[in-house]
């Protein structure tokens, strides 16, 4: 597993990759070493911004250009199959767009099962790249987010994309 770790326009980010794609996403943190923590990453990061397409494509979301991320290979097989199907629609959101928890537990075959969802959405691997900051309460609330940040940064995501389309 490699993990790169790099500085964007909102602080340092981070995200380890395998053979299969990105495994884990780490949103912006004040400094690399709290990165490095949120990754339990056992290998020396990598600290420049490099070339790489992936850090790119990062770099100019938090620039504030439009990004679409479904294009990013991404290793989720440690996951059940009924969460691999959650993240894999959450996957298919486009940028600016929000859908609520009932929403995408229809659009999963699974009308009954929010709290899974939820569930399911709470431990997303790779906030940004499987956007799960566009799931909604069907009241318009934000819910929750357990990304770094909690839901200043999903509400400060949101209103990036609002602000872009």
């Amino acid at each position: 597993m490699n993990t790169y770790i790099f500085q964007t326009g909102w602080g340092w980010v981070g995200y380890a990759s395998s053979d299969r794609g990105l495994c884990q996403m780490c949103l912006p943190l004040a400094d690399w070493q709290a990165v490095r923590l949120h990754l339990q990453a056992d290998v020396v990061p990598i600290l420049e911004n490099t070339t790489i397409e992936y850090q790119n494509l990062i770099c100019s979301y938090f620039e504030g250009q439009r990004v679409d991320f479904s294009c990013v290979p991404v290793d989720v097989s440690g996951f059940t199959p009924f969460q691999r199907q959650v993240l894999g629609i959450l996957q298919t959101i486009k940028y600016g767009q929000i859908i609520t928890y009932s929403e995408l537990a229809a659009a999963a075959d699974r009308p009954q099962a929010i709290r899974a969802v939820g569930q399911v959405v709470a431990k997303n691997p790779l906030p940004l790249i499987i956007p799960c900051h566009r799931v909604l309460r069907k009241d318009g609330s934000l819910g929750g987010f357990s990304a770094p940040g909690g839901l200043k940064m999903k509400e400060k995501l949101l209103n990036l994309e609002r602000s872009h389309i």
